[in-house]
């Protein structure tokens, strides 16, 4: 099963953010030169055992990969998801960035 939720990008907050089950789910984010850093994961704890946390990180990526932007990931969630999707997206890390 795979669900997709709305994701919206906060400039003002440097934050994507998603509404599951009225609880705000954020990964906070620094722009620099046309690479995206993506900082902090926030979800609660019964919504990351739903599996919202690969739902809400894939929809981001998929979202800057449109938007042609280097990931450098710096929270775990999603360099842990990177890690088990590398075909996908390990083309998205800059140059020099392994995980």
């Amino acid at each position: 099963m795979e669900e997709t939720i709305s994701i919206k990008k906060n400039d003002f907050l440097r934050q994507f953010e998603a509404l599951v089950d009225n609880e705000l789910i954020t990964i906070e984010f620094a722009e620099q030169d046309r690479k995206t850093f993506l900082t902090k994961m926030v979800i609660s704890d019964h919504l990351k055992e739903d599996g919202y946390v690969n739902i809400v990180v894939k929809s981001v990526l998929d979202i800057l990969k449109e938007e042609e932007v280097k990931v450098v990931p710096t929270c775990i969630e999603v360099k842990s998801f990177i890690r088990r999707n590398k075909m996908l997206y390990q083309s998205m890390l800059p140059v020099g960035i392994a995980l």
